[in-house]
C-alpha cells in the first residue's frame, strides 16, 4: 500500500477472530504493528465505517478500510560511513552491521548511525512508518553484529514487515555463553519490561511469548559456543533468555555476563575467564543468517556473514584454554 492512497479489505470468512493492529501487519498491509497502531488512533483506519480499536477482534466478513497518510519528511542527511553489504537490489538491502553502531537515531544519538550510513548509500529508503527509522524492518543492539534487512520502497517494507510477523524470515545467531550447554535446547519464556528495572527486559509473567532454540557447537572450560534461531524477536530476547537459563551471553555486562559471572565460576578459572573477557568489550552475539522470500519476486533469499574480529578472537582463546 502506497502513502495516499485508500484501501479495502474483507476479513476472510472462516479465519479465526483476530486483533485489528495485527491482522493488518500480518496481511502486508502496513510496514508494522506500531505503525497500525498510529493509524488507528489517528482514526484512518474503520471497520464497517466505524472508528475501532487496536484490540477490535475482527469477525469473518468484516469491513476494513484504510487510508495511508503522506510520509513525514525525514531531516536526516546522508553520512558517508563504509557499510558491508551482502545483498542489494532495487527493493531491499541486507547489511552486516558492525558492533559498536546504532541502528537508528534515538535518545542521544542523533548521528552517524546505520540509517545515516545506508541513506547515503542508498539514496532514499522507504518513508513507511518512523521518519527516524526509514527502512528498519528489525534492529539489532548496539553492540551486536551482524545483518540485517532494510527495506527501499513502501511496498517491500508492508512485505517484509508482515513475513517478520507471521515468522517467515529465518534469523540465526552465533553466541558465546557462559557455562557448558547441553546438546540443544529451546527457551519457550515470556518476554517484557523488568519490574527492578523498566530500562531493562526480563522473563515476567504477561509479557510477550519468546522462542529461541538453540545448538551447542562447541563447549570451553567455563563456556559454550551455541547457534541460536529465533522464532520470535522480542527485544533483547538471545540475551534476555540465556541470562533467564543461568547461562548469560559473554561479555554482557547488562544481563550478568561481566563481572557477575566471572565471579560464579570456579575459581581455578576466573583468571582465565578475565583474560578472555578483556578480548572483547562487548556482548559475544553476532547475527550470522538471514533466509527468506523476496518481497516482489518471492525467490528465496540466504545470506550469511562470519563473525567479526573479536568474536574469532575470542573463540581461538578459548579453543587455546581448552587444550592448554
Amino acid at each position: 500500500m502506497f502513502p495516499g492512497e485508500r484501501m479495502e479489505i474483507i476479513f476472510p470468512p472462516g479465519r479465526e477472530p483476530v486483533r485489528l493492529d495485527r491482522f493488518l501487519a500480518e496481511e502486508g498491509v502496513l510496514p508494522s504493528r506500531a505503525f497500525g497502531q498510529r493509524l488507528i488512533r489517528e482514526g484512518r483506519v474503520r471497520v464497517n465505517g466505524e472508528k475501532a480499536r487496536a484490540s477490535r477482534r475482527l469477525l469473518p466478513r468484516d469491513r476494513v478500510t484504510l487510508e495511508i497518510p503522506p510520509p513525514e519528511p525525514s531531516h536526516l542527511v546522508p553520512e558517508e560511513i563504509p557499510l558491508d553489504v551482502r545483498f542489494e537490489d532495487g527493493d531491499l538491502v541486507v547489511v552486516n552491521k558492525a558492533p559498536g553502531m546504532v541502528v537508528h537515531p534515538g535518545a542521544g544519538v542523533r548521528t552517524g548511525t546505520l540509517v545515516h550510513a545506508l541513506l547515503h548509500h542508498c539514496g532514499s529508503l522507504s518513508g513507511a512508518g518512523d521518519p527516524m527509522r526509514p527502512g528498519v524492518i528489525h534492529r539489532l543492539d548496539k553492540e551486536t553484529s551482524g545483518l540485517l534487512i532494510v527495506a527501499k520502497n513502501a511496498e517491500a517494507h508492508a512485505r517484509l514487515a508482515a513475513a517478520m510477523e507471521r515468522r517467515e524470515v529465518e534469523r540465526s545467531y552465533t553466541a558465546v555463553v557462559w557455562g557448558r550447554m547441553p546438546d540443544e535446547g529451546t527457551i519457550d519464556a515470556p518476554i517484557g519490561r523488568s519490574d527492578k528495572d523498566r530500562k531493562k527486559m526480563a522473563v515476567v509473567h504477561g509479557g510477550r511469548r519468546a522462542i529461541s532454540r538453540f545448538v551447542t557447537e562447541e563447549r570451553f572450560r567455563y563456556a559454550s559456543s551455541v547457534t541460536v534461531r529465533l522464532e520470535t524477536g522480542r527485544t533483547h530476547q538471545i540475551r534476555v533468555h540465556f541470562s533467564h537459563k543461568g547461562h548469560p551471553v559473554f561479555g554482557d555486562g547488562t544481563y550478568g555476563g561481566r563481572r557477575k559471572a566471572l565471579l560464579g565460576i570456579a575459581p581455578e578459572h576466573r583468571r582465565s575467564a578475565a583474560e578472555g573477557l578483556r578480548t572483547i568489550g562487548r556482548q559475544a552475539l553476532h547475527a550470522r543468517t538471514l533466509r527468506f522470500r523476496h518481497p516482489r519476486t518471492g525467490d528465496g533469499i540466504s545470506v550469511e556473514a562470519p563473525p567479526p574480529e573479536d568474536m574469532k578472537n575470542l573463540l581461538g582463546f578459548l579453543r587455546e584454554d581448552l587444550g592448554a
